[in-house]
């Protein structure tokens, strides 16, 4: 039976994969047949005998750039036609997990892992390559990237987390980071569990950890507080002191 979801991965660095995907809840969907993974040697698409897949960039500069000959064949011959291209770049546009949600609806993904200084531009528009960054700093390679996005659309795919609920009070889900939990034993190391967590009050419960949400968010994540209110009208809450 094919995988509802199927990830390929184009890397100088093939051996990288599946790494930690290979492990808890993403590395049993992957032996269960809940998703693949085919990571592409961008180095063998190569055209000389030292395979060579980069060059100096135009105008100067420090750094290597990834030839557009080379990474384009290997699109060619990896890329189905069909569902997202995307390329790792701190230029893309950041992740978020409305776009990790969609992505799990996909059946298939093409990932692109960048490496020296990136790629030859003209291969991106070209192939209308999707660009998309993890955040506000820079990493060696697209190859974490690419982990971090898979991770974090595996988890979405049906059948993978065992209680789905838990999914819907997440960080981002609802627009808002998630509240702190607690678990036994109580007290440790002198500090006790909000009584209203062991109240049994259903009601109660999930009043404060909406504030609690509402909370750290507008301290941690002022720009997500914004689009909060913006899109639910919510009061601001009171900070606690």
């Amino acid at each position: 039976m094919a995988s509802a979801f199927n990830a390929i991965v184009l890397t100088l660095f093939p051996e990288m994969f599946p790494g930690p995907l290979g492990q808890s809840l993403a590395g049993k969907a992957l032996t269960d047949g809940v998703w693949s993974l085919t990571p592409v040697d961008i180095r063998s698409f190569a055209k000389d005998r030292h395979r060579t897949v980069d060059d100096s960039p135009f105008g100067g500069g420090a750094g290597m750039v990834m030839r557009p000959d080379v990474l384009d064949d290997a699109i060619g011959a990896s890329y189905p036609g069909a569902g997202p291209l995307i390329y790792f770049t701190p230029r893309g546009r950041t992740l978020t997990q409305k776009r990790v949600r969609t992505l799990a609806a996909e059946s298939v993904v093409t990932l692109v892992c960048g490496r020296f200084e990136g790629v030859d531009q003209r291969v991106l528009e070209h192939r209308k390559v999707e660009e998309i960054s993890l955040g506000d700093f820079v990493l060696s390679g697209g190859e974490v990237a690419a982990m971090a996005l898979l991770d974090a659309v595996v988890r979405l795919l049906p059948g993978v987390i065992g209680r789905t609920e838990s999914l819907e009070d997440e960080s981002f889900e609802t627009g808002l980071l998630e509240y702190p939990h607690y678990t036994r034993p109580d007290p440790w190391q002198g500090v006790g569990v909000p009584d209203v967590l062991k109240s049994g009050h259903h009601a109660k419960v999930a009043s404060w950890r909406r504030e609690q949400a509402e909370m750290v968010t507008k301290e941690r994540r002022p720009d997500l507080w914004a689009k909060y209110q913006a899109q639910s009208g919510a009061k601001t809450p009171a900070l606690k002191t």
